[in-house]
């Protein structure tokens, strides 16, 4: 009879940690594995400790009698915390309501799970109406727009334009062609615009009849031209990972985004179609940030259940968020960048890798590419990302890749595609695998080349963290499994001043310097969303020189190679913000500030390196010598270039 009360308690509690962990913790797939046996096993237990109650029972009258007298007994205290204690830890109880409570509070939990798990079937967000600013630029900006006509196959909006500060006339721009196919969802561009300038948007028919949404118009400001000289000052945000009602709040909020959100009200914005006085008077609030970069993770095609493989089952996903009244408040104000990450396309898959000469087997959702666009579901889960992000998006130098590059006047971005074609994990030397794959590597080395005496800073974005303090899954998820690539881009980035990793994936927050092996290599920092051990286990030794009188000294420093600056692991809901400085030439300047679940935790400036406005005298090259001499050292060196 023990034995079965304490494995009936056993199973109950490990059935309310599963419940937790899947509803507050991580969302993890296998719950829908784990969590109806777990119940059910449990709920056995208490028929069998209950029948073996009742089979020892003589009459009802007599439980009654007792349970009675033990509730006028001074000891009743004592048996009240005993029956809580019974709740708390699922233990069977001869008490018959005690075990009606346990079974009532584990049913509950299940509820909540079932509920979560499968609201995205049933929420298809079909109605969603929405319009957002994307890429920026000097002269121009993306629009996209999502405007469904269920009653016609296919449809068109027109965007009308003008500039905010002289009141002029509506200006013709571009028509979205909207269609069911394409999920009515388009991407147009508005050009012939002045640098530096703050604009409106509205959306109209082909009669020119206002639409009703937007109910009032969209702003954003273009971005600065980048071949004037002079420097200035921008802000922008960094953050990564989102799914609706997560960490779970119950029914009433399964279209809720918590983090979305909270960011929202931190920067006091509200969707246009707010009812606020301020709206009504048609003073839109103009947004204290100059763009988003949200680094992957948008959506979880895998978490909490996988919905399929259909383009269809992605589209829905991506609907959900852009309903989610968070999010709105954010897409109307402020432009947003994407890149992409596993999430958006894998399922949790059977692993099997390894980690010198060490096999693991584990159940992981780490998509690799292999540089094959018809392997599934890339196809459809890229579909879905480039109707509702990727459109949006900067064009990339190379026709059809989801990597680009963008300037926000002397300061210049790089986002890496980490996924579409990084090696698999047949081959067990690591060395020989690759992220980016040869085109996009060749590019983001050009662009390092082009930006190290035209930008003060230089930001690298990467959806997976560049540091190796991971473990587990990360040292073949992230950097920490593409050694030789790494140590390629890591050594060109020490020759460049001013560059800058921001990554993603890991839901906790870190700031990294990494330390070149020599004096002259500039320190290279990251900051990242991800877990990691509190040190580097390597270090460099550095030696340099000083000139004291007639005396030179020689002095040896030892450094780690990644440097842990801060580490915060704890909290739900994280973001970086950034703002840009480069008024004083000689000493551009990066201030970080990181909030977790909307207060300040973390922050840091940055006191970067002159800018050297000198070009290298190789121009013929499309990368510099320096750069071309590395990728011979890795056995790396691009058909193009010989």
């Amino acid at each position: 009879m023990k034995i079965i009360a304490y494995l009936t308690a056993i199973l109950g509690c490990l059935f309310r940690l599963a419940c937790y962990v899947f509803l507050r913790v991580i969302p993890f797939t296998l719950a829908k594995y784990l969590l109806p046996p777990l119940y059910a096993l449990h709920l056995l237990g208490l028929l069998l400790c209950t029948r073996k109650v009742n089979a020892r029972a003589p009459n009802k009258e007599k439980s009654e009698h007792e349970t009675s007298a033990k509730l006028e007994s001074p000891t009743h205290l004592k048996t009240l915390f005993s029956r809580l204690y019974s709740i708390l830890l699922c233990l069977p109880s001869p008490f018959h309501p005690l075990n009606w409570a346990n079974l009532a509070v584990n049913t509950l939990l299940l509820a909540a799970a079932a509920e979560f798990a499968i609201t995205p079937f049933f929420d298809k967000a079909q109605n969603v109406t929405f319009t957002r600013v994307g890429a920026i630029y000097a002269n121009g900006a993306k629009i996209v727009v999502r405007y469904p006509s269920p009653s016609v196959e296919d449809s068109s909006v027109d965007v009308l334009w003008r500039e905010v500060s002289n009141g002029t006339h509506w200006q013709q721009g571009p028509t979205a062609n909207l269609s069911q196919h394409s999920d009515w969802v388009a991407t147009v561009k508005v050009e012939n615009l002045l640098p530096d300038t703050q604009y409106e948007y509205i959306l109209v028919d082909s009669n020119r009849t206002t639409l009703p949404y937007p109910s009032h118009p969209i702003r954003f400001s273009t971005f600065p031209d980048s071949r004037l000289a002079g420097g200035g000052v921008f802000r922008f945000l960094v953050s990564s990972c989102v799914t609706p009602n997560f960490p779970y709040r119950g029914p009433l909020h399964r279209k809720a985004i918590p983090g979305f959100e909270l960011l929202a009200q931190s920067l006091n914005l509200a969707p246009v179609s707010s009812s606020s006085q301020e709206t009504q008077l048609g003073h839109a609030r103009q947004s204290p940030v100059d763009f988003l970069l949200f680094l992957g993770d948008f959506i979880y095609a895998d978490v909490p259940v996988y919905i399929g493989d259909k383009r269809e089952a992605y589209r829905r996903l991506y609907r959900r968020n852009y309903q989610n009244i968070g999010f709105r408040s954010i897409y109307e104000h402020i432009p947003i960048f994407h890149t992409y990450d596993d999430h958006e396309v894998d399922v949790f898959h059977f692993s099997i890798w390894v980690v010198f000469n060490v096999h693991f087997i584990q159940i992981i959702n780490n998509y690799m590419g292999e540089e094959n666009d018809l392997k599934p579901p890339y196809p459809n889960a890229a579909d879905a990302f480039r109707l509702y992000n990727a459109n949006a998006n900067y064009g990339s130098i190379d026709d059809g890749q989801f990597y680009y590059d963008f300037r926000r006047g002397d300061t210049a971005f790089f986002v890496m595609d980490t996924r579409r074609y990084r090696s698999g994990l047949q081959d067990p030397d690591f060395s020989t695998r690759s992220m980016l794959g040869e085109g996009q590597l060749t590019a983001l080395l050009s662009w390092l080349s082009q930006v190290n005496h035209t930008a003060a800073f230089k930001f690298v974005v990467s959806s997976v963290p560049f540091t190796t303090l991971w473990l587990h899954d990360a040292q073949v998820d992230s950097w920490a499994g593409f050694p030789n690539e790494r140590r390629l881009l890591l050594d060109a980035f020490h020759t460049v001043p001013n560059v800058i990793i921001l990554s993603g994936d890991r839901h906790e927050f870190a700031a990294i310097a990494f330390n070149g092996d020599t004096p002259e290599s500039h320190t290279v920092y990251e900051f990242s969303t991800s877990p990691l051990t509190p040190k580097s286990q390597d270090n460099v030794t550095r030696a340099r020189m000083e000139v004291h009188g007639s005396e030179i000294r020689e002095y040896i420093e030892v450094l780690p190679k990644e440097e842990v600056l801060k580490y915060l692991p704890i909290g739900n809901i994280k973001w970086s913000d950034i703002r840009v400085d480069t008024r004083n030439e000689s000493q551009p300047l990066m201030y970080l500030n990181t909030f977790i679940d909307g207060r300040p935790s973390y922050n840091l400036t940055i006191k970067g390196s002159p800018l050297v406005k000198e070009r290298p005298t190789a121009v013929e090259f499309s990368v510099t010598s320096t750069l071309r001499d590395m990728f011979c050292k890795f056995g790396l060196v691009p058909r193009q270039w010989l």
